[in-house]
């Protein structure tokens, strides 16, 4: 069934794109991933950008993404690592979700290598940078065809 909506949904920290560590998460803003992402997505489907520092808001995020049947691009940032609750609002939602990550996390340090999200999104995809974003939308887009 095809997507109403996509959301795109960011975590922790990702509000400080371009200025936190540009050389492990590149220089380009949130800002600047979004516009190329509504440029990438023009025509096909709708977009919708949450960002939050908060576990709950991003559950909440989850819960209203994956009731109204919209797909759902994920970087949850550290709490890739931590949240059963974001994991449980993946299941509980049915959300249809690709887990993103700008950086190879299975590169980096050892606490970075498991994720508690992994298991109940439809993939995972890690290390292309910002293009990261956009294989996730391609994938879902590809999904609902």
């Amino acid at each position: 069934m095809p997507f109403s909506r996509i959301f795109v949904v960011n975590g922790p920290n990702l509000n400080l794109l371009g200025q936190r560590e540009p050389g492990i998460y590149g220089a380009k803003t949130l800002a600047d991933i979004a516009a190329d992402l509504v440029e990438r997505a023009a025509g096909r489907v709708e977009l919708e950008f949450r960002q939050s520092n908060h576990e709950g808001d991003l559950v909440g995020y989850i819960h209203e993404a994956g009731l109204e049947g919209a797909g759902v691009i994920l970087n949850a940032g550290a709490y890739t690592h931590t949240s059963i609750a974001l994991a449980d609002a993946i299941k509980a939602a049915h959300a249809r979700v690709v887990e993103v990550h700008l950086s190879n996390v299975h590169a980096r340090e050892a606490f970075r290598h498991h994720s508690y999200l992994s298991p109940v999104c439809v993939g995972v995809i890690a290390g292309f940078g910002d293009r990261s974003y956009h294989l996730a939308l391609e994938a879902l887009l590809e999904m609902q065809s």
